[in-house]
């Protein structure tokens, strides 16, 4: 029987993947704690802990009429950024994937009455989301498998519950021990252009708002009393302040650790800084002596029977 073994929610910025003398250029002279940040949670957590797979909730990736969870047995190449090329350049990337789980995760689209694909493509394109991450948390070693799952953009908060309930149950049919990365912001809104520049530094009275750095540090708070119900019952007001990705990557993370029933304390790696405008942070989430509580069970929902049940369900189309 498998399960969950640890989670987070982990920032990916490009800021992390710059040469050290340009991070101080941007910092006023002082490196982003985001990087001494991971290099602890790799020390103390991923080299240390027993697991066999991480799966890193992508919010860069973004797909359209269904879940989508990578099953190539391997993924390696170059990756340079669509978004910003110039600080992203054919950076190496290698790992073994779990096609194994991707299927069984995929599998349990259906009992959580939502959609989910595995696809072993290996032109599937990757994200710095995932490989931003990796590049500190699982270069070097060799047999751990990573996969990724992608953000939907037409899912709602519910959606996205439904594929982390998926996900948990999955695990723990599986016999894999998991470690959760949910890869993205807090509140996400970042300074125009003109203004960019006079807000790269990482100091909090650089974040988009005031309001906005408060709510995050609000959710922090939240988050380090592990108070994922409170979370969740506010994520409506936490949307005035735009999250990345509508906060999927950490509503899919909850969702498999038994959401309002979940009260693992995080463990803040690095201060929470900005990134051009948008709220950053590492929350380590560590396994519950206990477990983390089992992922709930969907209702059946009349919608998707009956989708699933009329014409051309099986062939979704996109414009």
């Amino acid at each position: 029987m498998g399960e969950i073994v640890g989670a987070g929610l982990i920032a990916h910025v490009p800021t992390i993947v710059l040469p050290e003398e340009i991070r101080r250029e941007l910092n006023d002279g002082q490196d982003t704690t985001l990087v001494s940040g991971l290099q602890q949670l790799r020390r103390e957590v991923f080299d240390v802990l027993d697991y066999d797979t991480v799966v890193v909730l992508d919010s860069h990736w973004a797909t359209t009429v269904e879940w989508v969870v990578t099953a190539q047995d391997r993924r390696s190449g170059l990756f340079t950024s669509e978004e910003l090329p110039r600080g992203m350049s054919r950076r190496p990337y290698d790992f073994p994937g779990d096609p194994e789980l991707a299927h069984l995760i995929a599998g349990k689209g259906a009992e959580n009455s939502t959609w989910i694909t595995a696809i072993d493509d290996h032109s599937l394109p990757i994200f710095y989301a995932t490989t931003n991450v990796w590049e500190y948390l699982g270069q070097g070693l060799p047999d751990k498998r990573w996969i990724s799952i992608g953000v939907c953009q037409t899912a709602d908060g519910e959606d996205a519950l439904r594929l982390g309930r998926a996900l948990g149950t999955a695990i723990a049919e599986s016999d894999r021990k998991v470690l959760l990365i949910a890869s993205g912001a807090m509140s996400h809104t970042f300074w125009p252009l003109r203004k960019l520049r006079d807000h790269e530094a990482a100091g909090v009275e650089h974040i988009f708002s005031p309001e906005a750095a408060a709510a995050d540090a609000e959710r922090i708070d939240w988050f380090k009393r592990g108070d994922h119900a409170r979370v969740l019952e506010t994520m409506d007001e936490f949307h005035r302040f735009k999250p990345e990705a509508r906060f999927q990557h950490y509503l899919m993370m909850i969702g498999a650790l038994g959401e309002g029933d979940c009260t693992a304390p995080g463990r803040q790696y690095g201060e929470y800084e900005n990134s051009v405008g948008t709220g950053q942070v590492h929350l380590w989430f560590d396994r519950p002596e206990d477990g983390f509580p089992a992922a709930h069970a969907t209702p059946t929902d009349p919608d998707y029977v009956r989708q699933m049940s009329g014409p051309g369900a099986d062939v979704p189309a996109a414009g």
